[in-house]
């Protein structure tokens, strides 16, 4: 049986990564959740910079759930990262974000995000919120084959 492709949270709010990880858990996806707690940290992951990833990061994520506002790099210099490297361009990227500012949304769009997606303020519209972004990004979404294969091993890694 196929691994499932973990989902990358990429959150700097303890608060929000504890809901959207409820969220996910209650919503039964099988998908390992990889947390990644500002912008460095979710490149490493996805350009393999970090020194021992483990087990769900040998994969390409389903889908990244990336918010605007975060520590070191920011989502939207995440986002024109992820698209201007080959390996990783197809990724699937939701902006899930309390920003409700017209030019993130403009911009996101721009760089090539998937969906652009306002955090809902209470709980219950939140949790359905993660609920359908997980299970359309990580179940029913289909990727193309370059898109869901980790990149290969550098000559003489």
């Amino acid at each position: 049986m196929a691994q499932l492709r973990p989902i990358l949270l990429v959150e700097d709010s303890p608060n929000d990564v504890e809901l959207t990880l409820i969220a996910l858990e209650r919503s039964r996806l099988a998908n390992p959740v990889v947390v990644a707690r500002d912008g460095v940290e979710a490149l490493d992951i996805l350009q393999r910079r970090s020194n021992a990833p483990d087990e769900s990061e040998a994969l390409l994520p389903a889908v990244v759930l990336l918010d605007i506002k975060l520590l070191r790099v920011d989502g939207l210099e995440v986002l024109e990262q992820i698209r201007n490297d080959a390996r990783i361009r197809h990724v699937p990227v939701v902006m899930l974000t309390s920003s409700r500012e017209e030019q993130d949304l403009v911009r996101s769009y721009g760089l090539g995000v998937n969906a652009f997606v306002v955090k809902p303020v209470g709980h219950r519209e939140f949790f359905e919120a993660v609920r359908d972004i997980g299970a359309f990004w990580a179940v029913l979404n289909e990727l193309p084959r370059e898109g869901r294969d980790a990149p290969e091993a550098e000559p003489g890694a």
